[in-house]
Order: structure tokens, then C-alpha cells, then sequence
């Protein structure tokens, strides 16, 4: 063939950017198949630079800067499991400021080099607090750091209202792809995006139900915290974020369904993530599987598999902590939060908020 009959092949949806964090948002949508006529789609956080909360660290640092909050080149600290830590890295460099990441030693290695490349700082907490676990061990350190740098500042995504705003783009994301949303399916970590994205998909797509996906040994939804392996969703804290009033049910899934999932999209759909997203898939296909198959089901994929590599997806790790089986095919079910504690993979519809008062 010669060149003047060399034609290009069409390219659609491809963008020229000029930085980054041009890459954030505008993220697709795959249909995952849960049988005959039924299934959801998964909105694919993953395609963002850092994953989904590449968009609150964008929007939160934006709003600390323009309030006066975070003056220019002052030191940004916070703490992190990872995902936001990477979007705060994108943030960090986009506005110029150093960052300190708190963590601690469940942190993926894969993320601590990452982070580490990115320009950040990681510091690493020794030991648990006796009553808040890791995440408090790890906000002690955080307010001891910014009392020895005097003009640093701390996001503090659990409970900045902007952790929560940050995500309204998403909802108008989805809202555009699929039209109406009848359920929408979240993890709960800090509370952010679910809030931030159903408080604007119902204005959006009217009816729309919220459906939290919490792990077992978390404190949000009023279980008691217990030591977790998973990353990414649930807390032994209770964040302000969390829109309580908002949901309609709660799961909580143990760390072996979440792996199991996520190893079974990656065979199955190619498409596939960590923690939370296996954990998100599991209550997403189990919904699509039980409502009427009319039902249109979104679900939030919050990264990739790429940094799950030595954890989800090591056969040698999953063995050592016993995560290696099937899931059972549905849920238990219990009337209240405080009935009973859950280990296993649990849906409640009365949903409450442990402290009162925030409902």
C-alpha cells in the first residue's frame, strides 16, 4: 500500500491535554453482565490519573487556596489508606505544595513508591490507638505535625464539606451516560462520595435509592471497629461526611468476598480494582440479580487493580490471611445494626446513625 492510500482509522472520544489534571473526570461507564437480561454498570473511577478521589483533592485544595485556608506553598498533611493520598499527590504538584501523607503500615507498598515518586512525603505510624485503630493513631499524628509547621493545613477528608461537593461532577457524569439512575451503589469510607454524588443524582434522576457498601469490623453503620485488612472502605471513626439519612440499605462484606469478586471480574470482565471495588461488585451484581431487571443499577468502581498486585491478587498473601474462597450467593439479613455483630457479608435496611442526631 502506498502512503497515498494510507488512511488513519477513526478515533473517537480521544482528548489532547496539556496537564493532568485535564485527565480528572469524564470517567466511562461498562456494562457487567449478572445473568440473562440483568446487570449494572460500573462507573470507572479507575481511568482518573490517581483514582476517584483525584477529584475532591483537586477540588478541596482549589477551595482551601481560594478561602485563604492554604497559602501558596504551604505544606499540605494528611492522612491517607492511599487513594486519596495519590489524588492529594496530583493536587500537591498541580499547586505547588509539599505533602506529607501519614499512613500506616497496611499501606501497599505499590503506593508507597508511587507517593513516593509523586514528591510526598510518607510517614508511617507505629502502632494502633487502643480505641480508634489505625485512623486515629494516624489523625494524632497528623495534628502533631501540623503544630510544629505553623501555616500547614489539613485537608481532613472525613469531615470537610468539600470532600463531599467535590464529587458533584460525577453525579452529572452519570446522570449524562446512563439517564435515570434508580440505585446507586457506593463503598463508605469517609462518607464523600456517596454523599456528594447521590446528593446530587436524586436531584438529578428523582427516586433514586443509595445503597452503602461498609466492611465487616467498621464503625460507621454501628457495628463495633475490629482490626481490618481492607483498605479503601469503612473506618473505626465516624466521619461527618457520611450522609446517613441518604441510604436505603447497608452491606457489610468481609475482605475474603471482596478479594474473590475482584479476582472474578478480572477473569471474567477484565475490568476489575481492589478492596472496595470487589466489595462494591458483590452488593451491585446480588442487586441486579434480585430487582426487577427494569432496574437501572449504577455502581461506583473507585480505582484499578494495578496497585493491588501484592495484596488482592497475591495468592501467597490471600492464603496467609485466609482469603481464598467463595462468597456465599446472598446476603444475611438482620433488622438493626445492633442486633447482632456481622462477619459475614450482611444487608440491613434500617440504617442509623451511631451517634445520633446527623440522620
Amino acid at each position: 500500500m502506498s502512503t497515498t492510500e494510507f488512511t488513519l482509522p477513526a478515533v473517537r472520544g480521544a482528548g489532547v491535554h496539556h496537564t493532568p489534571v485535564a485527565l480528572v473526570g469524564d470517567t466511562p461507564v461498562l456494562r457487567m453482565e449478572a445473568g440473562p437480561g440483568r446487570g449494572y454498570w460500573a462507573k470507572l473511577e479507575g481511568a482518573n490519573p490517581g483514582g476517584i478521589k483525584d477529584r475532591a483533592a483537586l477540588h478541596m485544595v482549589a477551595g482551601a487556596r481560594l478561602r485563604g485556608d492554604l497559602a501558596p506553598g504551604a505544606p499540605i498533611v494528611e492522612s491517607s489508606s492511599g487513594t486519596f493520598a495519590l489524588g492529594l499527590a496530583l493536587a500537591a504538584m498541580t499547586y505547588r505544595h509539599p505533602l506529607t501523607i501519614v499512613a500506616d503500615p497496611g499501606l501497599e507498598p505499590p503506593t508507597r513508591r508511587l507517593l513516593a515518586s509523586y514528591g510526598a512525603t510518607v510517614d508511617l505510624v507505629a502502632a494502633p490507638h487502643p480505641d480508634g485503630g489505625w485512623q486515629e493513631a494516624r489523625r494524632r499524628s497528623v495534628a502533631e505535625l501540623l503544630a510544629a509547621e505553623p501555616g500547614s493545613w489539613c485537608p481532613d477528608q472525613y469531615n470537610n464539606p468539600d470532600c463531599v461537593t467535590g464529587y458533584g461532577r460525577l453525579a452529572v457524569e452519570l446522570a449524562h451516560q446512563l439517564g435515570r439512575i434508580d440505585v446507586l451503589v457506593c463503598a463508605v469510607g469517609t462518607g464523600g462520595h456517596s454523599a456528594g454524588t447521590h446528593g446530587v443524582l436524586r436531584r438529578l434522576s428523582p427516586g433514586c435509592r443509595l445503597v452503602g457498601v461498609d466492611a465487616c469490623g467498621s464503625t460507621i453503620f454501628g457495628q463495633p471497629a475490629r482490626t481490618r485488612l481492607m483498605r479503601g472502605l469503612g473506618s473505626s471513626i465516624h466521619p461527618r461526611n457520611v450522609d446517613y439519612a441518604a441510604f436505603s440499605e447497608v452491606h457489610w462484606v468481609p475482605a475474603a468476598a471482596a478479594v474473590a469478586t475482584s479476582r472474578r471480574l478480572a477473569s471474567g470482565a477484565y475490568v476489575s480494582g481492589g478492596w472496595s471495588v470487589g466489595a462494591v461488585a458483590l452488593v451491585a451484581d446480588w442487586l441486579a440479580r434480585t430487582l426487577p431487571p427494569e432496574t437501572v443499577i449504577a455502581a461506583v468502581f473507585p480505582d484499578g487493580p494495578h496497585r493491588y498486585a501484592d495484596t488482592v491478587f497475591n495468592d501467597e498473601y490471600c492464603r496467609a490471611n485466609g482469603l481464598l474462597g467463595t462468597p456465599p450467593p446472598e446476603p444475611a439479613v438482620i433488622a438493626h445494626p445492633a442486633e447482632r455483630e456481622v462477619l459475614q457479608w450482611t444487608r440491613c435496611a434500617t440504617v442509623v446513625d451511631p451517634l445520633g442526631g446527623r440522620a
